[in-house]
């Protein structure tokens, strides 16, 4: 059992460990630099949200390594399961007195001290879901009907439980995550095409559909429109990033963080490191994603099994998409939906998820290691 350990390690990307420790202990780090005045002022100690940040990093490693050494075959044969569990968690956070409300929006469950979002959850489960589909439908991809369709219905009555939280941002990046493992899977390009017509003409239509959420789409185009109702978050956003310069004003010199910028370690957290690290941290930040996307696709690329493959570049491209929806928010050239940066934002579920699912692609590139070297060997035999 224990060569059988050694062995995998040996195969594992230590960059791509690196690289993933790192911005998990700059992100803890930027949370106590963004939060410690408004946890003075609401729970009389600077530590609050770095010690909660520091718990739940602590978990967070420990499921890291257990999805590092999981065989991930087993997820795609529990995957209905976890299909069963992503609409029970929807509709339990709908449900008075289990549901807990933040900020108008039901998206919590509150189990005595421990919540967590069940969207967050799902992001990974249905990554797992669709890719165990699409990769056993191989022989029927092109059939539309059977080769198709069932999992994007499942999708759909997903993406409808998620807006009456509301979160239409979760329900638009599970929706990108599931469409990357689509495209790659091998469906036919008219199929793609009439998929691709109705998702974006249901984001158009629920982006609209509700005044907030125009509100939001419209506030991020003009924010002076509305200095100090919608676009208040942006412009202070904005000042943060032009104070930060190229060198920023140093760790902990934010002034933005002092009651000025609403959800500074959570949503904004970019704005508060560009203001203290100026672009220096931002070229940091960008530069350790583009690395996770870039092994990401190498992994997807390496690995025999469909599976894999689908699994990896569905959980890679998950969290590209998250960083950019995030950067996009932040840098206002996209709405302001909510969205936290991968292990940078304070958050207990997102960490723990983003960690998981990171934790399987390290998984899935040993995979992919010691697939290479098996058709390395297979060539000098022949």
């Amino acid at each position: 059992m224990k060569s059988i350990v050694a062995e995998k390690i040996k195969q594992f990307d230590l960059t791509l460990l690196f690289i993933i420790f790192f911005l998990a202990g700059f992100g803890l780090m930027m949370v106590y630099s963004s939060s410690y005045t408004i946890a003075y002022i609401h729970y009389d100690t600077p530590n609050y949200f770095f010690m909660r940040q520091l718990q739940w990093l602590f978990i967070s490693i420990f499921f890291f390594v257990l999805a590092a050494f999981f065989p991930y075959r087993l997820y795609s044969k529990i995957s209905p399961l976890l299909v069963l569990v992503s609409i029970g968690l929807l509709i339990l956070v709908l449900i008075p007195g289990v549901g807990t409300e933040r900020n108008y929006s039901q998206r919590w469950i509150e189990l005595g001290s421990f919540v967590f979002q069940p969207t967050e959850v799902l992001k990974l489960f249905m990554i797992i879901y669709f890719a165990s589909f699409y990769a056993k439908k191989q022989e029927t991809i092109n059939q539309f009907k059977n080769g198709v369709l069932p999992p994007l219905l499942i999708l759909a009555v997903i993406f409808l439980l998620i807006l009456q939280q509301p979160d239409l941002g979760s329900a638009a990046l599970i929706l990108f995550a599931c469409a990357i493992i689509v495209i790659c899977s091998g469906v036919k390009i008219r199929h793609l095409l009439m998929l691709g017509s109705i998702g974006l003409a249901g984001l158009i239509y629920f982006s609209y559909s509700a005044p907030y959420r125009l509100e939001r789409v419209t506030s991020f185009i003009n924010p002076f429109a509305d200095p100090f109702g919608d676009g208040y978050q942006l412009i202070n956003g904005y000042i943060a990033i032009g104070t930060g310069g190229i060198w920023g004003t140093g760790l902990g010199n934010s002034v933005q963080k002092l009651g000025f910028l609403p959800e500074a370690h959570t949503d904004f957290i970019m704005a508060i490191i560009m203001e203290e690290l100026g672009i220096f941290g931002l070229i940091i930040v960008i530069s350790s994603y583009v690395y996770i996307m870039f092994r990401g696709v190498i992994t997807a690329r390496g690995c025999k099994d469909m599976f894999a493959k689908l699994l990896a570049i569905g959980i890679t491209f998950q969290i590209m998409s998250q960083v950019v929806i995030n950067l996009g928010a932040v840098s206002g050239l996209l709405p302001i939906t909510g969205i936290t940066l991968p292990l940078i934002s304070y958050g207990g579920s997102s960490l723990v998820i983003t960690m998981i699912s990171l934790g399987i692609l390290v998984n899935l590139s040993a995979k992919s290691k010691k697939d290479q070297g098996a058709n390395e060997l297979h060539k000098m035999a022949l």
